[in-house]
């Protein structure tokens, strides 16, 4: 049955180095990080900053892959959020921080050669963490570019050790009814999300841990997210306690909602519009500037052999 029930972003078209000495190194913002580490990421995980300032503290190896614009200041992205799981609305980021980040495990399970489940600080002490600036594509038509620390997710694929038969990763997200309000009514939830095999082990896709140069606020999806920077923002999973691995594709958290409107693969292109507005065009959050939207955001130079030989179809970009 087609969910049509409006929702928060149903709106008019519009060097390497261990986790503790990377935070540690960030000296502009880094007595903040300690502060909020301590305090469970304190209060509301925010500092003002410039966006010069935070660009003068990005190293040159996480410009890897050019975004060719701008960051976004850390006070917009951080205060702009879709998480649904809290609220529909925009500026959830207060509600958010009641969010326990730790103690905090993944388990890891289906199509592996032995399920386990292990503690997120023993997990990162099996991977050296770096940064990447991305460019962020919403479905919404907005958009953000931002530095996040982590590791390539197809480290995460190792470390899983699936089956030569698994075709698909899954990741499940938590669901904490105690701290989070927006859990309940008509959504499928937990929120889950599932990339191929092949696109979990491309170069960019990426788990994150860190956001500016901290650890992930609990609103940008802390304390472990995944990151897919050539598909719309709904893909990249928030909060991850499960992977799992299988052969057949999963039916995820929005594709169960409204099939005609959101599928599985959800590649980023501007030729293909959503049912209800265009995705010619996004919106920069913070300068509210108005650009021109890329095929694969702007990636295609890494991901589009993925594709190669499947139906160019509108599937594909939904």
């Amino acid at each position: 049955m087609l969910i049509t029930r409006l929702r928060g972003w149903d709106k008019p078209g519009r060097a390497v180095t261990s986790e503790n000495a990377f935070f540690s190194r960030r000296s502009a913002m880094g007595a903040f990080a300690a502060a909020g580490a301590v305090a469970g990421l304190g209060v509301a995980g925010i500092r003002p900053a410039s966006a010069a300032d935070e660009t003068a503290s990005i190293p040159a190896s996480a410009m890897r892959f050019d975004p060719g614009r701008p960051l976004t200041p850390s006070n917009v992205a951080e205060t702009y959020n879709n998480f649904y799981e809290f609220s529909t609305d925009k500026d959830l980021w207060q509600m958010a921080q009641a969010f326990p980040q730790r103690p905090w495990s993944i388990t890891f399970d289906g199509m592996v050669e032995k399920p386990f489940t292990i503690g997120l600080d023993d997990l990162l002490k099996q991977v050296q963490i770096e940064e990447r600036v991305y460019r962020h594509r919403c479905v919404e038509a907005w958009a953000m570019t931002v530095p996040w620390s982590g590791f390539p997710l197809a480290k995460l694929v190792a470390l899983a050790k699936p089956t030569s038969s698994a075709k698909y990763m899954i990741f499940t997200s938590d669901e904490d009814p105690k701290v989070m309000p927006g859990l309940g009514g008509f959504m499928p939830w937990p929120y889950l999300e599932g990339l191929t095999i092949a696109e979990a082990s491309n170069e960019l896709a990426f788990i994150a841990t860190g956001l500016y140069g901290k650890p992930m606020p609990p609103q940008n999806g802390g304390p472990i997210r995944l990151v897919v920077p050539w598909k719309y923002g709904f893909k990249s999973g928030k909060s991850i306690v499960k992977v799992s691995f299988s052969d057949k594709q999963p039916d995820t958290f929005w594709a169960q909602l409204s099939p005609d409107e959101y599928g599985f693969w959800a590649n980023v292109n501007p030729a293909v519009p959503h049912p209800r507005w265009s995705q010619a065009q996004e919106r920069l959050i913070g300068t509210d500037q108005i650009v021109a939207t890329q095929i694969y955001n702007g990636y295609g130079e890494w991901v589009s052999s993925l594709y190669a030989g499947m139906p160019q179809t509108r599937k594909l970009f939904m």
